[in-house]
């Protein structure tokens, strides 16, 4: 058996169904056992790094290996955006590439990135950016190295491992004499006992002494689908949920304890139930840039904080930990709830406050659709367990705002690497994860113009997914730190094209849209169409989404930054 055919008959073995991958000499060998493979559909995709991108997005809410492969030199090095997301978002990725033959190192061959004689350093680029990254030597070893390499992308918080195979170990009669199948040997990682005792004692007096104890919630708790016990901790002991970006959805939007998205563009409500709050229980969260107002170095004092995550480098990274808790977040709150039922008796309703949507945020603009109607519609006529996509840009901050999902439904943003184009391509992958159900994209016409080619790779496998691009010919986020950090703006105008003309040249579909009314008859029209779909929405440039630097307002926070800069007037 050839090598190549040996590693995807492996990963055949742990489940994988679909691999994304860039073509190339180097790749050739996978390319052949993946066209022979009965079980795993290969996507070739327009550049590597959408390859990257979807494989992300095929692991997001499944509990599967997202692979992808690239050829040797400038294809596996398009690999490394994607994988830094996989890092900074938690997703177990394997990424394969080729490696030109070990018998020419230092020879400067094509494509070599031995690190001899000027040519680039493969190897130590992607141990930078991976958990763990092996070049293979020994035909014989393959088994071992993917098996080794697959249980650390799923070991502890999850992520990316990467593997080099040389051009050499493809030559004819070189076989893999000793195949096996994968063994998956994952262990969970489960809560300390004492430490979930000592928390529960805590908080049952906390509660005895008529505290206000919120739950902030991440994504970790999504990832390990814990979504019924976060219900059952809101509601048996009656906290107000407080969600970050990424934990949108975990229990329904409309929930009563539900008070909204805590985070610099969130809801007031939720910043409110913060600030009320003497105890927070952070839930599979990293308490990153945004979801503290650029790491507010008063943001728990006179709070006690609780936290519950996966990886133990993330608890106190940021913020120092009163209780800390390592541990799957599924785990860890069955643990706990279980330990405060024997410790707490009723508990009386909570008083939350419902989310807020101030009116002023979407009275009328000129010039065009107002981008918080439009990522309300998005949010309302999508369907049951729909998922919505947001890119980096101003959308995401609309979208994470006016979004109201029910229960069943995801919305997931770029992580802290924060890729723009990241999910216009991520798409591709979610789509043939879960192909039962609707996956939209909102994006910039900046993100979609960096990589929005992948259309075609929509079109040639039929994978129906809806891109809503918020089109307003500016990098509005750009715009806005430069107003604010140099008073005035540069570069961040651009042209688009006709992206409807375009969509349709791909053979998809394309709607230009200029009224909320017409949108909804589109984006209607594309959820039923079971096509790929493009929808050029024109929106106004005179709205500006909900922010503040601090969370106890846009006011406030702006006598902040004049106090801030006032102190630096004569500094030297």
């Amino acid at each position: 058996m050839r090598v190549y055919d040996a590693i995807f008959r492996g990963l055949e073995s742990i489940g994988v169904d679909a691999a994304f991958g860039g073509a190339g000499e180097n790749a050739a060998g996978a390319m052949i056992a993946l066209k022979h493979s009965t079980k795993i559909r290969p996507i070739i995709t327009r550049n590597e790094q959408a390859a990257a991108f979807a494989a992300c997005g095929y692991a997001m809410f499944t509990n599967k290996l997202g692979v992808c492969w690239a050829t040797a030199g400038p294809g596996a090095f398009n690999l490394f955006s994607g994988l830094a997301v996989a890092m900074s978002d938690s997703y177990p990725m394997l990424a394969i590439t080729g490696y030109a033959s070990l018998d020419w190192s230092g020879k400067g061959s094509l494509n070599e990135t031995s690190g001899l004689n000027r040519t680039p350093d493969s190897r130590k680029m992607f141990k930078a950016t991976t958990k763990g990254s092996w070049l293979l030597t020994d035909v014989n070893k393959t088994m071992d190295v993917v098996e080794k390499a697959v249980n650390l992308a799923f070991a502890g918080r999850p992520g990316p491992v990467h593997i080099h195979v040389p051009e050499n170990l493809m030559h004819h009669g070189v076989e893999v004499t000793n195949y096996r199948d994968l063994r998956l040997k994952v262990k969970p990682v489960r809560p300390d006992g004492k430490r979930v005792a000592e928390i529960a004692d805590y908080l049952a007096k906390a509660f005895a002494g008529n505290k206000k104890v919120v739950a902030l919630v991440g994504f970790g708790a999504i990832r390990s689908g814990a979504e019924a016990e976060v219900r059952r901790l809101i509601e048996r002991f009656q906290l107000p949920l407080l969600t970050t970006l990424d934990g949108k959805g975990v229990v329904e939007e409309n929930h009563p304890l539900a008070v909204g998205v805590f985070c610099d563009s969130g809801h007031a409500s939720a910043w409110k139930a913060f600030l009320d709050a003497d105890v927070v229980i952070a839930i599979g969260n990293s308490l990153n840039q945004h979801a503290t107002f650029n790491y507010r170095a008063d943001l728990f004092d006179k709070r006690t904080l609780i936290h519950i995550n996966i990886s133990e480098t993330e608890i106190s990274k940021a913020y120092e930990a009163d209780f800390a808790l390592v541990s799957d977040a599924k785990l860890g709150l069955q643990a706990l709830i279980e330990a405060l039922e024997a410790r707490v008796g009723p508990r009386p309703a909570a008083q939350a406050d419902g989310r807020d949507y101030e009116k002023e945020l979407l009275k009328p603009r000129p010039g065009g659709i107002h981008p918080g109607q439009l990522a309300q519609t998005i949010g309302r006529l999508l369907p049951p367990r729909g998922i919505v996509l947001a890119d980096a840009g101003a959308h995401l901050a609309w979208l994470g705002y006016f979004i109201e999902l029910e229960e069943g439904q995801n919305f997931r943003k770029p992580g802290t690497f924060g890729p723009m184009a990241g999910h216009v391509n991520g798409a591709i992958g979610l789509k043939l994860a879960h192909p039962e159900r609707a996956v939209v994209v909102g994006c910039g016409d900046g993100c979609y113009s960096l990589s929005g080619f992948e259309l075609m790779t929509a079109v040639e496998h039929n994978l129906p997914i809806v891109w809503v691009i918020f089109n307003d010919g500016e990098f509005k986020l750009i715009k806005l730190f430069q107003l604010q950090a140099f008073q005035e703006t540069a570069l961040v105008e651009f042209q688009n094209p006709d992206f409807a003309a375009y969509a349709r040249a791909c053979r998809a579909d394309g709607y230009t849209v200029e009224t909320i009314e017409d949108f909804e008859k589109a984006y209607s029209a594309a959820l039923a169409s079971g096509r790929p779909s493009v929808i050029d929405a024109r929106i106004t440039r005179l709205a500006l989404p909900h922010y503040s630097p601090s969370p106890k307002g846009t006011i406030a926070g702006v006598l902040e930054m004049l106090e801030a800069r006032l102190r630096q007037v004569g500094k030297p």
